[in-house]
């Protein structure tokens, strides 16, 4: 694929959530961190694991003001840079998935991500700068082909300890609870948001766990009910795919 190619294609992906953001844009400053391979980095503080290394592919970001005690993870933002010389105007869409502070930033991109806010064959100069004045607002997370899933955190020891992270949260949607069903209750228990955003419980119910998770978008606060979402023999480490799809 030529260059030119390469970048309409990205126009294309974008438009979709650009098109139904409400959000106006703010300035701030931008800036990039190191990679070896230029992607994210699987040990982002959101606790998103290799899903924060290659979502979005890998156009990802740390943030500090828009962190919210990890609420902003998974959160998706347009930015872009405000030299009219290097940059192209619709910049690029990111998810966040770390925390990060730098220079009076917003956001600390992934090396890619800062890269393709650059007009074709201008991103090593746009690289030297360093940290650079951008505007940025919020758009829908869009994830074509993904519903959303459950990833069963690396930290957990099954049968007795369940850590949890959401994963493909489409929209312009907060997760900012999750609870388990406990049967022999018949009761919902809050889990607690242990880092980032991974909520965990010691000692979780047998069987299949069933979860319902509370949102704030553009529906207002809502609680979304996954019934049997994890399987009882879950293993650390694995995402478990739902049927949800948020808009």
């Amino acid at each position: 694929m030529g260059l030119y190619q390469y970048y309409l294609l990205s126009v294309m992906l974008l438009l979709p959530a650009l098109c139904h953001s409400h959000y106006p844009f703010t300035y701030s400053r931008a800036t990039y961190y190191g990679s070896p391979d230029c992607l994210g980095t699987a040990t982002g503080a959101c606790g998103f694991g290799e899903y924060g290394r290659t979502v979005n592919d890998a156009n990802v970001a740390g943030v500090s003001r828009l962190w919210k005690n990890g609420t902003g993870c998974g959160a998706c933002y347009q930015v872009r840079c405000k030299v009219p010389q290097l940059c192209t105007d619709y910049g690029v869409y990111v998810v966040v998935t770390d925390y990060g502070e730098g220079d009076k930033t917003d956001f600390i991109l992934s090396p890619r991500a800062y890269g393709r806010m650059a007009l074709p064959d201008k991103s090593a100069e746009l690289y030297s700068y360093g940290v650079v004045n951008v505007e940025f607002q919020r758009v829908p997370c869009w994830y074509k082909g993904y519903n959303l899933q459950f990833k069963v955190h690396e930290n957990s020891r099954y049968p007795h300890y369940l850590a949890i992270a959401i994963l493909y949260v489409a929209g312009q949607n907060d997760v900012l609870a999750v609870e388990i069903w406990q049967a022999d209750c018949r009761e919902w228990v809050a889990m607690r948001r242990a880092f980032g955003a991974v909520f965990d419980i010691s000692s979780p119910p047998e069987g299949a766990i069933s979860l319902r998770f509370q949102v704030s978008g553009s529906a207002g606060l809502t609680w979304v009910v996954a019934n049997n979402a994890i399987p009882s023999d879950w293993k650390a480490g694995v995402a478990y795919e739902s049927e949800i799809q948020l808009k």
